[in-house]
């Protein structure tokens, strides 16, 4: 059953009809936000979408309290990236103020997470993934009205930089200075409108090429981000999946070559190296920090992830195929 706020949200904006109550299922994998799946109409009209209601506390085992206005800037952030490639994230249907919207449910798409778990590593698909960020990115760099729409600060130390680096710190203390660097340094730098949780379980694989999800942590600031976020996964998903290691490798290249060769807005080579001093600790914070993923369990990997991650945040490489090289090496 659909709590009243919902279904007020949905009658409000003709998504449903005064006296109706629309069958709906709670979605699960929701950390955080309530997301429900809604069956609209009947007959041929009948349909089905997504409704989302940011949680003040995030469904995680370290206390993660943060402002529920994210979900405005989400669904922002997918009509502005929406305008800029369309297609390139679901389409928004209504949103509130209260911290609801809904958009298009796209269930045939497969999850990029899914593909990848299966050790299914597409080349093709990992290049369209860094250069359609690359044009979000491009398109967005220097734009004064976007840097006032999304200046997110807040939500983005609260849901990033402190959970993530700065909790990391505090487990490894001899690494905490060169993790608060790094957060202040990735604080400072406003160049574009980051999507703040690129991960293959929020990218989908559409026919025209990948769909981004969840934009909570959406905010104005480094690009950087954004693809060491992602290149993480690929290096992470290795240890999950260790036969596919070397395909899932190769992706971490070709997605970096297709997102590198989009960027118009500075030097390629100060945002490769601004990439590559972040990417370790990220790395670090995915199983020290107050979202470690959940599918490395092995206290053997965790500690791998550790090692590489402290060698390359005493040493800070310059390119990406150094914590490729380095990964590969170990």
């Amino acid at each position: 059953m659909l709590p009243e706020q919902i279904l007020g949200f949905l009658r409000r904006h003709g998504l449903a009809a005064a006296n109706e109550i629309p069958p709906a299922a709670a979605l699960s994998g929701g950390v955080s936000s309530d997301i429900w799946r809604v069956e609209l109409g009947g007959g041929a009209a009948a349909r089905s979408i997504v409704v989302k209601r940011a949680l003040p506390r995030l469904r995680v085992e370290q206390l993660w309290e943060v402002p529920v206005e994210r979900n405005r800037y989400e669904r922002m952030w997918i009509e502005t990236a929406n305008a800029i490639i369309p297609g390139v994230a679901p389409k928004v249907l209504a949103a509130d103020d209260a911290g609801c919207f809904a958009m298009e449910l796209l269930e045939s798409y497969p999850l990029w997470k899914t593909e990848l778990a299966a050790g299914r590593a597409d080349r093709d698909f990992a290049r369209q993934v860094g250069a359609c960020l690359a044009r979000i990115h491009a398109a967005t760099a220097g734009d004064a009205r976007c840097a006032a729409q999304f200046d997110t600060d807040a939500n983005f130390r609260a849901l990033r930089l402190e959970p993530y680096l700065l909790a990391a710190g505090k487990v490894h203390v001899s690494l905490a200075k060169r993790l608060q660097e790094l957060s202040e340094r990735t604080a400072r730098t406003k160049l574009a409108l980051v999507h703040g949780d690129v991960s293959p379980k929020n990218i989908l694989i559409g026919p025209h090429g990948p769909v981004f999800l969840d934009a909570e942590c959406a905010w104005y600031g480094d690009p950087a981000f954004d693809l060491a976020f992602c290149l993480n996964h690929l290096l992470l998903k290795g240890l999950w999946v260790p036969v596919r290691r070397k395909a899932f490798l190769k992706c971490f290249d070709v997605l970096s070559e297709g997102y590198l060769q989009g960027v118009t807005w500075e030097p390629p080579g100060e945002l490769e190296a601004r990439t590559a001093s972040l990417l370790p600790g990220l790395l670090l914070a995915r199983v020290d920090g107050k979202s470690p993923v959940e599918y490395l369990t092995a206290d053997s990997d965790k500690d791998f992830v550790r090692e590489v991650a402290g060698r390359l945040l005493q040493s800070p490489p310059a390119a990406l195929s150094q914590i490729r090289d380095a990964w590969q090496r170990s």
